[in-house]
C-alpha cells in the first residue's frame, strides 16, 4: 500500500498538517511552497527566547482534485497551538492571493471550458488564534486573510475542514466562519472563546472546561451541524474529508455562496436572529436548543454513531432568497 492509500485511513484528528494537506489532493500531486527547506521562521520568536519551526507552524501548497488546482493551508497545532503569526499569516494570505492570481489565468487560458479547472482553497484548521508572542502582527495576519476572502467571493470557493485536536477558536473562529463552507468531523471543534478561557474569567459556574461532554456539546461537530454553522459532518478520517471536499467542489459557485454564515446584510439579519433567541430561550445547555430546533430526545444524539445522527437529527432552518437552505 502507497503512503498516500495509507494516509486516506489515518484519522484526521491524529494527522499532522502534512499528512492532511498530502491527503486531501490526488495521489502525488502536493507541492508544498515555502516549506521547512526554505527555513523561513518568525524574526519575533527567538527575541523572546521561544524555539522557531521552518515552516512557523503552517503548511502550504497546491494539489489537484481531477483537473482542478486546490491551494491547501494546513495548520500545526503542535507548534505553539497553531497559532498565527507574521510568517504562518503572510503564508496563508499568499497562498489565497495565488488561488486568485490561478483563476484569472485559467479563466483567460479556457474561455470555453474554465468552470472544471477553476481553483479551490482549503484550509485546515488546527488553532487557539492569535500567537501572542507577536500578536499585532498575527492580528493584521487575520485582518488581512478575511480581505482575501473578500477578493474570492463569487469566484473560487474557501472551504474550511474541521476535525483536528485544537479545533478552530479565537480570532481563527471568525475566519473560519467566514469561508464559503465548513466541513467538520464529530471531533472537531469551532468557537471564539476557548473553554479553559471561558472558565477562566468567568468561573466555573459559568462552563466547566473539565467536562468534556459539555465542552464537545458547546463547541464539538455535532451541535455545529445542528446550528447549520458547518455544513457536512464527515467520519474522522482523512478519506472522508477528502471525499466530502471533492464533492463539494462539484457544486455550482452559486449553490456554494448560499451555504455561507456572513457576507451580506440578510445574513447578519438572520445572526442577529440567533442572538435574539439566545436571550428568549436562556439555554443551560446545548441539548436545550436542540429541542428547540425539534429534537424530541437531545439527550441520545451525542451518543448516536455518525450515521444515525445524520438520519436523526433535525437542523435549524435558514432562511435564504428564494426559500431555505439546510446544506
Amino acid at each position: 500500500m502507497s503512503v498516500w492509500n495509507q494516509l486516506q485511513k489515518n484519522s484526521f484528528l491524529e494527522s499532522s498538517a502534512r499528512q492532511r494537506a498530502n491527503g486531501i489532493v490526488d495521489n502525488g500531486t502536493f507541492t508544498e511552497l515555502l516549506g521547512p527547506r526554505d527555513r523561513v521562521s518568525s524574526p519575533h520568536l527567538p527575541v523572546l527566547g521561544e524555539a522557531v519551526a521552518f515552516d512557523d507552524g503552517i503548511v502550504t501548497g497546491v494539489g489537484l482534485i481531477g483537473k482542478r488546482p486546490v491551494f491547501v493551508i494546513s495548520q500545526e497545532g503542535r507548534f505553539i497551538g497553531g497559532s498565527v503569526g507574521e510568517v504562518g499569516g503572510g503564508k496563508m494570505v499568499a497562498t489565497l492571493k495565488l488561488a486568485i492570481g490561478a483563476y484569472h489565468q485559467i479563466k483567460e487560458k479556457y474561455p470555453t471550458s474554465y468552470q472544471g479547472r477553476l481553483p479551490a482553497v482549503v484550509i485546515s484548521f488546527e488553532t487557539g488564534g492569535v500567537r501572542l508572542h507577536e500578536s499585532n502582527a498575527g492580528l493584521l495576519a487575520h485582518a488581512e486573510v478575511m480581505d482575501q476572502f473578500q477578493d474570492a467571493r463569487g469566484k473560487i470557493p474557501v472551504i474550511s475542514l474541521i476535525g483536528s485536536k485544537i479545533g478552530c477558536f479565537g480570532g481563527m473562529g471568525f475566519v473560519g466562519a467566514a469561508t464559503d463552507l465548513i466541513i467538520m468531523s464529530e471531533q472537531g471543534r469551532l468557537g471564539l472563546t476557548g473553554p479553559e478561557v471561558i472558565e477562566q474569567e468567568m468561573g466555573k459556574d459559568e462552563f466547566d472546561a473539565s467536562n468534556k461532554a459539555l465542552v464537545y456539546r458547546t463547541t464539538g461537530g455535532k451541535h455545529k451541524y445542528i446550528m447549520q454553522d458547518c455544513n457536512f459532518l464527515v467520519e474522522d478520517s482523512i478519506e472522508a474529508f477528502r471525499t466530502q471536499l471533492a464533492e463539494v467542489l462539484t457544486l455550482s459557485m452559486e449553490s456554494i455562496e448560499e451555504m455561507r454564515r456572513v457576507g451580506s446584510q440578510k445574513l447578519v439579519e438572520e445572526q442577529l436572529e440567533l442572538v435574539k433567541l439566545a436571550v428568549e430561550l436562556d439555554p443551560r445547555d446545548s441539548m436545550d436548543v436542540w429541542k428547540y430546533f425539534g429534537n424530541e430526545s437531545p439527550a441520545i444524539l451525542p451518543e448516536l454513531s455518525l450515521t444515525d445522527f445524520l438520519k436523526q437529527a433535525k437542523r435549524r432552518v435558514r432562511k435564504v432568497e428564494g426559500g431555505s437552505v439546510n446544506g
